[in-house]
């Protein structure tokens, strides 16, 4: 297991979901140099069209990755937990093509790109975890497609919900009674390709036939199979074949 005094312990835990690691490779991964820093909800972590040098870890809140139309219409296509790696891809592309910012007050660890990378050639596990990591990564961007193209609005939601639901689950961040949803209606709306208006209300129909419960933002599932059926919800894009 990770040494869980390092910064850097929840990053290895997450890879570890994927890819076992060997005790060398675990304490290569925690010795990496780091920067902590503190950001607030909107910063910018990756932006687009620059050369990022520095490989940012979300240790604690959550953040997303967007893109931008010409006319300046957001499109939110994925979600990040404390744990993630939010542009592995930059060890390899020197550009970056979206933008990643802060949904909530977040501590982050970046790590020097060329550190990274090198750690990555010289250590194949290491190598392996990290290209294994951004192939689901891949795999959940085209579930997140499929919803946003082919499912009704109550599917949509519930996907996101049970996805954020589970994702949390695994790093042991989400209790008993569910977790904090850290997303505005106008964030949900960005992410589902609908209205703030028809999250509004769609939100409202789960809850009035009992598929979730709210306490401000607070969400409990108290018909979690009923909720997962709605969803056409599996965690088989997730692979989490080696989860603990």
């Amino acid at each position: 297991m990770a040494d869980l005094a390092s910064p850097l312990a929840l990053m290895v835990r997450k890879l570890e979901i994927h890819t076992p690691l060997q005790p060398d490779d675990r304490e290569a991964l925690l010795s990496l140099p780091h920067t902590l820093k503190t950001y607030e909800p909107s910063a910018y972590l990756v932006r687009e069209g620059e050369a990022p040098e520095q490989c940012a870890v979300l240790l604690s809140g959550f953040a997303f990755r967007q893109k931008l139309t010409g006319q300046g219409m957001r499109q939110i296509v994925s979600m990040h937990i404390p744990g993630d790696a939010l542009d592995f891809q930059h060890l390899f592309l020197d550009i970056a093509d979206h933008n990643v910012q802060t949904l909530t007050r977040a501590d982050v660890a970046t790590i020097p790109r060329t550190a990274l990378r090198n750690l990555a050639r010289s250590r194949s596990a290491i190598g392996n975890a990290i290209f294994v990591s951004t192939l689901v990564e891949g795999s959940i961007s085209r579930e997140w497609v499929l919803n946003v193209g082919r499912r009704d609005a109550r599917s949509r939601l519930a996907h996101l919900l049970c996805e954020f639901a589970v994702r949390l689950d695994v790093l042991g961040l989400a209790g008993d009674q569910g977790y904090e949803l850290p997303m505005s209606q106008e964030q949900l709306a960005d992410a589902l390709g609908l209205t703030a208006v028809h999250v509004n209300r769609t939100i409202k129909s789960l809850e009035a036939d009992g598929l979730i419960t709210r306490n401000r933002r607070r969400i409990s599932f108290p018909r979690w199979d009923a909720l997962r059926d709605l969803a056409d919800f599996s965690t088989r894009y997730l692979h989490l074949e080696h989860a603990r």
